[in-house]
């Protein structure tokens, strides 16, 4: 996963993998950064930390 910041927006890229059962079998997951992940994006010189999942339903 990447993050960037461009002005007064933030930027996420991350891969997306063939779609697989969440965890409770209800959607089907196609990107997730797996939990809580500091990236180099800075705000008032801290790091952004992203928790991310997308996902589609069945």
């Amino acid at each position: 996963m990447k993050a960037t910041i461009n002005g007064n927006k933030l930027t996420i890229e991350i891969d997306l993998k063939t779609p697989r059962p969440s965890s409770t079998g209800k959607t089907l997951v196609v990107a997730t950064s797996g939990g809580n992940q500091t990236t180099t994006a800075t705000v008032n010189g801290k790091p952004v930390v992203i928790g991310l999942n997308a996902y589609i339903k069945p």
